[in-house]
């Protein structure tokens, strides 16, 4: 009796991250509005990742069972603020003080994830050269992020987004390799060698 042969979850949530994170640079670069950032913010890049997150835990993959449920929950968490922040904007009346988001608190959040980020990127240089690079650009966007939100050096904002579309793409281009390699019955796209040899 053969198993049921199951799918990749990686595939659902490399592209929950790619697609989410490519539409907050377009924003970032004055190119789109944050109303569909916020929508791919909670449905791809928030719910889509998050059920990828599970899976890889049924899987028994530590590194995308975290990954993929911590940067769902960064999406999720992000449209959180944006959705209190236009509340706070406008002047509702169930938002009260404890609710207000400043600029600053946002510049903590990040360098929450910034934190985190960088204990992945260390994790990554073992997987492949492909994840490496992706957590490498998504750890000195994080760090540009802080400096932006934290150190208010908004100069920053645009090569930071640029770093970011390189992040997004990478982990498209993880997406790819994996749906391709499938299909084609062949490995199509090369990942590269791990940075970091395993011990």
């Amino acid at each position: 009796m053969t198993e049921n042969k199951l799918g990749n979850p990686a595939v659902v949530g490399l592209a929950g991250f790619g697609i989410t994170t490519l539409l907050l640079q377009f924003h970032n670069l004055g190119l789109a509005g944050t109303g569909v950032v916020f929508c791919s913010a909670i449905m791809f890049g928030g719910l889509a990742q998050m059920i990828a997150g599970f899976l890889e835990f049924k899987n028994g993959n530590n590194f995308g069972f975290s990954a993929f449920v911590a940067y769902g929950s960064f999406w999720l968490g992000l449209g959180m603020i944006w959705l209190i922040s236009d509340l706070q904007a406008a002047g509702a009346a169930f938002v009260g003080s404890h609710l207000s988001i400043t600029t600053k608190d946002i510049g903590f959040f990040l360098l929450g994830y910034t934190i985190y980020t960088g204990i992945m990127f260390a994790a990554s240089l073992r997987i492949h050269g492909a994840m490496a690079l992706t957590f490498l650009t998504l750890l000195l966007g994080f760090i540009g992020l802080d400096l932006v939100f934290l150190a208010g050096l908004k100069q920053f904002l645009q090569i930071t987004a640029i770093d970011l579309i390189i992040c997004a793409a990478c982990a498209l281009y993880m997406m790819a390799g994996i749906v391709l390699a499938e299909t084609a019955g062949k490995q199509v796209l090369p990942m590269g060698k791990a940075w970091v040899k395993k011990s």
